[in-house]
């Protein structure tokens, strides 16, 4: 991006949030870590309840917290009480399942062997990474010195929303966030641009720039400044979820978020210490309701809340800053949480926003607000197609909607990539088939699910004893080390001790 002051550009000194959920409290902590000079207000309402369902994140999330926002590690763990995802097991294709992790398993060579890892996992694709082997076994994390877990590498959390949240607002609050509790009234705006918000409470702000983080309501981008919507609906067909779980019994807490091939659609299950969020992700146009919640109880009999539908659409605002509205979290856009991308979206936002205003001395112009829109529209696209791949090549279930989905999905601007796929397999060389890079999966993901579904391609490789060999050895250290880890509840167990110290 271009260093810029233009002084016919308005100074940005102060910003709204509209919207107290995870999507305005990371922004709005965002903004005030890396531009503080800025007067930052959040607006939220306790009228409006949230979603509230149980969050997977990316190996992103803790990454953020920790070395921007420099949230102290002990303390969010004391109040957010996360626990731990080293990735996502997928009851996906035709094997029995494979994992996705945030390590390098297809596309990681091991020493000695010519090929990359993908080559060889044709038949068995098990502990190829250390994340891998973990997951496999129900462990965590390897174990160090008497028995300690090694916190540390690319892993991400499972957190309740309600935790998380409140975690936030502390935080914020510390920062020096202002926070104002009111619904809105009416908003007042002209030429495009928002110049202040009533609420029923009777006050009314201005601000220099505005952050619309209200939600699938979209107040702001989606009502006030008519943005037109881009739908997903050629790649990504399911439009609803119905959402329950039930309080933890005996099961044993698991590492990873499982995602489960169901007959319209797919389940996620997340992890949380006391309870475990099960939701059912469906295509309307195939099943309705009452028989979608029929099947979603009939393989998950333990639910004991009552569980709810919640409608959405797939796609996004053509454009994410329009004039002095910036639109965040699901505002912004929204896909199913079929790879956990909400969060890591939402902080790829704030990121972006918060250096178009610093590299620009907090006056950004048009070239500025075009190339926001074009990184984050590129970035809901990368995940619209990645996404789409999961539903081209998932031949477990022959029901109606999955033959529409390997029939009809269309994988965008990421079909020149299957088609390099077809001829080369899992080739490092496919990172050049990547339309955009740097890529938000980069060709690990993509290859993840492809060797993971058991795709077919042309330029086979067969082993030979000598390389075959060193595979297994290979595998076999990755296996022994995952079987001496720590569970969750072991790892929890050791942070919680007066003890413990945070390296």
């Amino acid at each position: 991006m271009l260093d810029r002051s233009p002084d016919s550009e308005p100074e940005i000194r102060s910003v709204l949030v509209l919207g107290g959920g995870s999507a305005g409290l990371l922004t709005g902590l965002t903004l005030k870590r890396l531009v503080p000079d800025l007067d930052v207000r959040l607006v939220h309402s306790s009228d409006i309840g949230v979603i509230g369902v149980g969050e997977g994140t990316t190996a992103v999330f803790p990454e953020h917290l920790f070395k921007t926002l420099g949230l102290d590690v002990g303390e969010f763990y004391r109040d957010a009480q996360p626990t731990w995802k080293q990735g996502i097991k997928f009851v996906w294709g035709p094997r029995e399942h494979f994992f996705y992790d945030f390590e390098f398993q297809y596309d990681n060579r091991f020493d000695g062997l010519p090929k990359a890892s993908g080559y060889y996992a044709t038949d068995d694709c098990r502990d190829l990474s250390h994340a891998c082997s973990l997951m496999e076994r129900g462990k965590a994390f390897t174990s160090g010195p008497l028995g300690k877990p090694i916190i540390r590498g690319q892993h991400a959390f499972h957190i309740e929303n309600e935790n998380l949240v409140k975690t936030l607002t502390r935080h914020a609050e510390s920062a020096g966030i202002g926070f104002l509790d009111d619904t809105l009234e009416r908003v007042e705006h002209e030429g495009g641009r928002v110049t202040a918000i009533e609420f029923k409470g009777g006050e009314r702000i201005e601000a220099d720039l505005f952050i619309d983080a209200s939600g699938f309501r979209a107040e702001l981008i989606g009502k006030v400044l008519e943005e037109p919507f881009r739908s997903f609906s050629e790649g990504l067909f399911c439009d609803r979820a119905v959402i329950g779980g039930w309080e933890r019994e005996d099961e044993p807490i698991l590492a990873y978020t499982t995602a489960e091939t169901m007959d319209h659609g797919w389940c996620w299950q997340i992890e949380h210490e006391h309870f475990i969020n099960r939701g059912y992700v469906y295509a309307s146009d195939f099943v309705d309701d009452d028989a979608a919640l029929a099947e979603f109880l009939k393989r998950n009999p333990k639910v004991s809340n009552e569980p709810r539908v919640v409608r959405f659409r797939s796609g996004r605002y053509e454009r994410n800053w329009v004039g002095n509205v910036v639109a965040v979290g699901n505002a912004s856009g929204f896909v199913e949480p079929l790879e956990a991308t909400a969060l890591a979206q939402i902080i790829y936002e704030a990121r972006w926003l918060a250096e178009g205003l610093r590299m620009s001395a907090r006056r950004p112009d048009d070239t500025v607000r075009k190339f926001y829109n074009e990184r984050i529209g590129t970035a809901w696209d990368e995940i619209r197609d990645f996404l789409a791949y999961h539903y081209k090549f998932n031949t477990r279930l022959d029901t109606p909607f999955w033959q529409h989905c390997r029939e009809d999905v269309s994988l965008g601007d990421h079909a020149g990539l299957f088609e390099a796929y077809q001829e080369l397999g899992p080739s490092q060389l496919l990172s050049e088939a990547l339309p955009v890079r740097p890529n938000v999966y980069g060709i690990e993901g993509f290859l993840a699910m492809l060797v993971g579904m058991q795709v077919p391609y042309r330029a086979r490789h067969e082993a030979n004893a000598g390389e075959r060999q060193l595979f297994e050895k290979a595998r076999g250290r990755l296996a022994r080390a995952a079987a001496a880890g720590v569970t969750v509840r072991q790892a929890l167990d050791a942070i919680r001790k007066p003890t413990w110290q945070w390296s």
